[in-house]
């Protein structure tokens, strides 16, 4: 499978859809998923069309981990969670559905309800306080 540019975080770094951003640089876009699993789930992607990790130029490594560790203490900071998941997924059979590289970060706490996808839109205004909380902690 190639690299389709009409899949949704393509659309996101052209300027063609929105999102709620928490962190951005010449290499990395971090924003709120529209579908999260718990509050404070962030996506952190490459600016670098690729599918999945395995075809992700070196060069971008240090920058999506680094911002992937930085968003992760964050979210430990203002949910303070028995723990934070990082996910990445590569390939349908890996349960990837969007198929542009993407690092979730989740709090893990008991008593949230966990699924490996939501299916619940959140409000962009619920998105926006928690991307501020996040922000606020780094």
């Amino acid at each position: 499978m190639s690299y389709n540019d009409q899949n949704i975080f393509s659309k996101i770094l052209s300027g063609d859809a929105e999102c709620v951003k928490v962190l951005e640089n010449d290499f990395i876009l971090a924003f709120m998923d529209v579908m999260p699993q718990s509050p404070g789930h962030t996506l952190v992607i490459p600016k670098y069309k690729t599918k999945d990790f395995l075809e992700l130029p070196p060069k971008y490594f240090p920058h999506i981990l680094d911002a992937t560790q930085k968003i992760a203490r964050s979210i430990k900071k203002v949910y303070s969670p028995s723990g934070v998941m990082i996910l990445q997924l590569n390939g349908a059979e890996a349960g990837q559905t969007v198929f542009h590289l993407h690092f979730h970060i989740i709090q893990r706490a008991e008593g949230l309800n966990y699924q490996f996808h939501s299916s619940k839109v959140s409000d962009p205004e619920v998105l926006k306080k928690e991307a501020q909380k996040i922000i606020d902690n780094f």
